[in-house]
């Protein structure tokens, strides 16, 4: 089916902030703790930034690496490598020294921008040295009113060299404190192509090696407007040649915000396609950002109501972390509206204990993948249009989803087939970066391979079984592990739970549980697996069942099933030699 059409205006991404400056100057654009950015400042120090790469030899179009944490810092060198017309590479700063090198050398990087903490990795990786390392602060971000052209800033580093922290660098690379970029004086923004390269995303690596997807200022763009019309009834238009967003009014309700007037949390790392789509998504209409480097479940509800959020975006991971807080028990928010889950599909269980930590919001899921860029279905934010349970959510506009046969890719399945979700749509990306092998794979004729399985609706609505490499067979039939992971979610001494297909030499798979309890509960193995049993078919049932203090997940909260994988085969090659951990907590 097709979604809502828009038409996506003709400029490059580094118009959305130069858009946002001009909208909303004296707005907070990003807040970390008591430090804070105005749009204008944010847009300033972007071109500080820029100038200050071209003045130690960075072109358009060569790489600049950011290894930086949630701070003020990566705003300002994310846009700063737009500004300066080179290509940005967020990486996890927690990178060890090999999959550094990796990324180093798959991105052919000539800058790295580190925080100190990650030095360590990037002297010692084994690649190609790139041209510059820029050290940002390693406790504070750039001053909220910035340096002169005359010299840095009082706060934070000097000219001289990287901040206290960080290790000595070997001999021979050119290394600077961020601070020091800034003296040059301000750049014009470098207006790219649409078809230019914006950015690698590296995927999060949950079912191997992270791969480098490349993300056009095109798809960028048509992105973050998509969400923004579904998000904030907002129309992204052109005003005397500046990009900005205005709200649709006759499409507005109670849950929407005008542009310039919500403020949010962003929890999820700014390095992985939901923090960075999400960051400048809220640029383009002029959200307040405020950072939170690490997620502390009372820390994040602090926030929530210091800062009187209105938006909220995570995981289903996060929010069931959320929920087990102390300080959540009894407590009701009434300053958020929206609470948007993404990166695996949600229970509702957990819905429905979030509607009442948060009396005044719409939940909504919705679904996306970094090859299409970020999101490709949205819930409506409007309770009047009866989103079905279980969804997650409409295309965004512009997007076509078809749902295709398992066994035989070429054949369309009607309306309600289950099968592999194909995506068509502006956002959808430009392959993998250097794996021309894969991209043939996965991108065919502008359609794009999911690899998740799921249904559509006669209203449009998509519904998700699992990824298909989930899918487990028990003896002929497919089990799907999202449907009993939601079963065991709604038991109430279960806090988290994540069902992998292991080998079974009579029945092919079998589906074997991992389970975190809610604090204080109790539940043997026996009984949490005769109570899926009881909502299940026979086919379906949970076979095993481990106790585990928490489960493994990404950087974006995907539960990394590989992980589980790997961990059941040391549990069956212990149980072989006579140690038994079924059901141990």
């Amino acid at each position: 089916m097709t979604g809502t059409t828009l038409t996506f205006p003709a400029v490059d991404a580094g118009a959305v902030l130069a858009g946002a400056a001009h909208h909303f100057p004296d707005r907070v654009a990003v807040r970390d703790g008591e430090q804070f950015l105005t749009f204008a400042e944010l847009h300033e120090q972007a071109r500080q930034f820029a100038r200050g790469l071209h003045e130690h030899g960075i072109a358009p179009g060569d790489t600049v690496l950011l290894l930086i944490p949630n701070c003020l810092w990566f705003p300002v060198s994310y846009w700063g490598a737009l500004y300066a017309g080179a290509v940005a590479s967020p990486a996890n700063p927690a990178l060890p020294p090999a999959a550094l090198a990796a990324q180093l050398a798959d991105s052919g990087a000539r800058a790295v921008v580190a925080h100190p903490a990650s030095l360590a990795s990037v002297y010692a990786a084994d690649a190609p040295a790139p041209h510059l390392t820029v050290v940002v602060p390693g406790a504070a971000g750039p001053t909220a009113q910035g340096p002169t052209a005359e010299g840095p800033a009082a706060q934070g580093p000097t000219a001289e060299g990287p901040t206290a922290e960080a290790p000595p660098p070997p001999a021979g690379r050119t290394v600077l404190a961020a601070e020091s970029l800034l003296r040059y004086g301000r750049a014009e923004r470098v207006v790219r192509r649409p078809d230019d390269l914006a950015h690698l995303a590296y995927t999060g690596g949950t079912t191997g090696r992270s791969k480098a997807v490349r993300v056009l200022h095109r798809n960028l763009l048509a992105n973050v407007a998509q969400v923004a019309w579904f998000r904030g009834a907002a129309r992204t238009v052109l005003v005397d040649g500046l990009l900005g967003a205005e709200q649709d009014k006759e499409r507005a309700t109670a849950h929407h915000h005008a542009p310039g007037t919500a403020t949010t949390l962003a929890v999820a790392p700014l390095f992985h396609a939901m923090g960075l789509i999400g960051l400048v998504g809220n640029t383009l209409v002029g959200t307040t950002v405020v950072l939170c480097a690490r997620f502390d479940p009372e820390r994040f509800l602090a926030d929530v109501v210091e800062h009187q959020v209105s938006w909220l975006g995570g995981s289903p991971a996060m929010y069931r972390a959320l929920l087990a807080a102390p300080s959540a028990a009894g407590l009701r928010v009434e300053s958020v509206s929206n609470v948007l889950s993404g990166a695996a599909p949600i229970d509702p269980e957990t819905v429905r204990r979030l509607g009442e930590l948060f009396p005044n919001a719409l939940v909504t899921e919705g679904y996306g993948l970094t090859e299409a860029t970020m999101s490709l279905t949205l819930h409506p934010v409007d309770p009047a249009l009866g989103t079905p349970p279980g969804s997650v959510g409409l295309p965004v506009p512009g997007t076509e989803l078809s749902i295709r046969d398992l066994t035989d890719p070429e054949r369309e399945l009607p309306v309600g087939g289950t099968g592999e979700v194909w995506a068509r749509g502006p956002q959808i990306t430009d392959g993998y970066h250097g794996r021309d092998d894969l991209t043939a794979d996965q991108f065919r004729d502008g359609w794009l391979r999911t690899g998740d399985v799921g249904r559509v609706d006669e209203r449009g609505f998509l519904f998700l079984s699992g990824r298909a490499k989930d899918m487990l067979i028990y003896k002929g039939y497919n089990v799907y592990p999202l449907h009993l992971e939601d079963v065991l979610a709604g038991h109430p001494a279960v806090a988290a739970a994540a069902v992998i297909g292991v080998p079974h030499p009579e029945a092919g798979e079998i589906p074997a549980a991992y389970v975190v309890l809610r604090p204080s509960a109790t539940a043997s193995a026996e009984e949490l697996m005769a109570y899926v049993a009881e909502r299940v078919a026979p086919y379906q049932r949970v076979r095993e069942l481990h106790f585990v203090p928490a489960l493994p997940v990404s950087a974006a909260g995907k539960i990394l099933k590989t992980e589980l994988r790997a961990r059941h085969g040391e549990l069956t090659a212990e149980t072989a030699a006579g140690v038994t951990t079924k059901g141990d907590r």
